[in-house]
């Protein structure tokens, strides 16, 4: 057994969504959480701004002695999880390598589409390992910059959202994928206007979800689980506003977070 915390972070709130899956699949564990708010978001940075932000937030992270940390973010576990993978001394889970497994298996025309930040696209890291497991897989790529702050607003499923779902998913619907990767957390809060407008026939898969199966997984094989059952196991910091946090972080995770969240200081980390 293991009751250390279980770090995880994010540019803001869209990580919550990968925070709920793994409530549900590792209920006692203890998980303490980090939206980067005043510097969200990550996608439109250049590399050296991602590598930067990504090494203070995992040090953050650190001081609260965590027995692995979880990028729940696409921009930085695909722009400076690979770069930065070997500097820490805790392990360190992004959200692709398990999305792209469950991807991988669950094509039929291997026919993958990927959506994520400009910074995610952009690294080409979704491609490169979709290819590593089979290089005649098809990945059509698109960045969808606005769909971050439409979540980040609480633009779920309104028609503003349907029409830029559609401005963004045309190509790559048109291309006959039947796997679309959300390579970012905040996309799963989409996921109704996304799969109505790609169609039942296309299996979305959620980079969150598939975080949380992969990190039971992995505490499963190294005996590191946690068996409190009792007290606040979750405690959440931010990088600005706590009142905006937790009203629609509330709804990100379906249950009540007043009380629970503390600003810091990420620039001094």
């Amino acid at each position: 057994m293991n009751n250390k915390s279980i770090g995880v972070f994010d540019s803001g709130l869209g990580g919550l969504t990968a925070v709920k899956q793994i409530m549900q699949e590792l209920p006692n564990e203890s998980i303490i959480y980090f939206g980067d708010t005043g510097r969200v978001p990550y996608g439109t940075r250049s590399r050296d701004t991602i590598l930067k932000y990504t090494r203070g937030d995992i040090r953050f992270l650190q001081t609260f002695d965590v027995k692995v940390i979880v990028i729940a973010c696409g921009t930085a576990s695909s722009a400076a999880l690979p770069m930065i993978k070997d500097e820490f001394n805790v392990p360190i889970v992004g959200v692709i390598d398990a999305a792209v497994y469950a991807a991988v298996r669950a094509t039929r025309n291997k026919k993958i589409g990927v959506i994520g930040t400009q910074g995610t696209i952009k690294s080409g890291e979704y491609e490169k390992q979709i290819n590593d497991y089979d290089n005649e897989m098809q990945v059509f790529s698109r960045a969808c910059p606005l769909f971050v702050p439409l979540v980040e607003n609480g633009h779920f499923n309104t028609p503003v959202t349907k029409l830029l779902v559609e401005e963004y998913l045309q190509e790559i619907r048109s291309e006959g994928v039947d796997t679309l990767i959300l390579g970012c957390t905040h996309y799963p809060l989409l996921e109704k206007a996304i799969g109505e407008y790609m169609g039942e026939d296309v299996t979305l898969i959620n980079s969150g979800a598939e975080v949380a199966k992969y990190l039971k997984k992995k505490l499963d094989s190294d005996m590191a689980h946690s068996d409190k059952t009792e007290g606040n196991r979750y405690r959440y910091y931010v990088s600005d506003d706590i009142s905006s946090f937790e009203e629609l972080g509330g709804i990100f995770l379906e249950r009540e977070i007043n009380g629970q969240v503390t600003k810091i200081d990420i620039e001094k980390y």
